[in-house]
């Protein structure tokens, strides 16, 4: 996103009234969620690092206010101030990785009222996306049982930023690798994949498509295997390797996985393959690793697309921006069902045994600046520090999930307390 126009029109209408009427003091926003969905027990915060980087590109562009005057909307005295817009307010924010909850201020941002004002969307959509599918990757995780997970999902992806930004969220979440080039590029993620279906059908047989596949990529033998018949696949693969063909693992893409699985592990240990994996990508989320694993069924990794990508279960986060202090003062909303809480915030929280217990969510005076999850991540447009790499903030989260009591990490609701003072 190259241009300030994502934002909407109603940001810019109250930015240009708020000058016209003085409204210039400095205000503090707040990115939180109001309520959890109820198949979720707690979020993964992320996205921050997008976020930063858009804010230190937001600009209107020439191009950009040619348009908006075109529109008859906004005097020339507004335009102006938009061509010479930089963001120079502070940011405050919960580091990515981090366990949250309901109504705790993942982002909040201080500065004059209507150059925060104007950030509403590009705030939404950098955090609201990310922490959804790194939350849906974190419940994914928390059934695995220590077995690998690699995002599929990419070409199911709303778009294709989306797909690349999910492939860094799973990996945050612990995910071992991701399908998409284009996140291994930008990302260092780890990048996977061998061979589709069509892949299998352009030969003659099955058994030439894979000496093919194995001949000119010996160390990827991945063999997919229900093309046509899965039974009679894998006995095929079993005389392949007694041929010599090397052979690292196979993968179910469809059909009874639970039974397949069974007969197919029971094949290759027959033959002596009691190395050989079996990686499955058909229907794969959280609810079905669960019960594969419940089931004993011989399962070694397994790939997640379109439910992980779109977050199937919860497709979105009841997530706001909201003014919560203007010139000092608190500023809440009193309507029902949309209560905010005033002030800039800080989160603190508490531990029995090294498990999370509860958390408060407090008036951010200085006393208690330093002493809670939010932190100051830039002053006056500046960041104060250079942000982690993405390796640091999947070990974050492995620590920060290491703290999340067993209950929480359960596929159903439970309840979590968050005291908000």
């Amino acid at each position: 996103m190259g241009t300030a126009l994502t934002t909407d029109l109603y940001e810019l209408t109250m930015a240009q009234s708020y000058l016209e009427h003085e409204k210039t003091g400095n205000s503090v926003f707040s990115l939180f969620a109001r309520t959890l969905p109820e198949e979720r027990n707690f979020l993964v915060v992320c996205g921050l690092d997008t976020l930063v980087g858009q804010l230190k590109a937001f600009r209107f562009s020439s191009d950009d206010l040619a348009y908006l005057s075109g529109l008859d909307v906004f005097s020339d005295h507004f335009l102006s101030w938009l061509k010479s817009y930089r963001f120079n307010a502070n940011l405050f924010a919960i580091p990515e990785g981090t366990i949250v909850f309901e109504n705790e201020p993942l982002v909040q941002i201080e500065g004059s009222l209507p150059e925060v004002q104007i950030l509403e969307t590009l705030v939404l959509n950098s955090i609201q996306y990310q922490t959804l599918v790194a939350s849906k990757a974190a419940r994914i995780m928390s059934v695995n049982r220590g077995k690998p997970v690699v995002d599929f999902g990419f070409r199911r992806s709303h778009m294709a930023e989306a797909g690349i930004y999910a492939a860094r969220a799973g990996y945050i979440a612990g995910f071992s690798g991701t399908s998409n080039l284009e996140a291994g590029k930008r990302f260092g993620i780890p990048v996977v994949g061998t061979m589709a279906h069509s892949y299998v059908m352009v030969f003659s047989c099955e058994e030439e498509s894979f000496r093919s596949f194995a001949s000119s990529f010996p160390d990827r033998t991945l063999f997919l295997l229900d093309t046509y018949d899965t039974r009679g696949c894998i006995e095929k693969v079993v005389r392949l390797v007694k041929e010599g063909v090397p052979l690292i693992g196979v993968r179910l893409d469809s059909g009874d996985i639970d039974k397949l699985a069974r007969e197919i592990r029971q094949i290759l240990d027959d033959a002596g393959l009691v190395t050989v994996k079996i990686f499955v990508s058909s229907g794969v989320d959280e609810y079905a690793i669960r019960r594969w694993l419940d089931a004993g069924v011989p399962l070694d990794s397994f790939g997640v697309g379109t439910k992980f990508i779109t977050s199937s279960d919860a497709p979105f986060l009841d997530m706001v921006y909201k003014l919560v202090e203007y010139e000092g003062r608190p500023v809440y909303k009193t309507s029902p069902g949309k209560i905010t809480f005033p002030y800039k915030r800080q989160v603190v929280r508490h531990y029995t045994n090294g498990l999370i217990s509860y958390d408060e969510v407090i008036h951010m005076s200085e006393e208690v600046k330093c002493s809670g999850l939010v932190v100051e991540i830039m002053r006056e447009g500046d960041c104060l520090e250079p942000l982690p790499s993405l390796d640091t903030i999947k070990k974050r989260m492995a620590s920060e999930f290491r703290t999340l009591p067993q209950k929480f990490r359960s596929l159903e609701k439970v309840d979590y307390r968050v005291i908000v003072r």
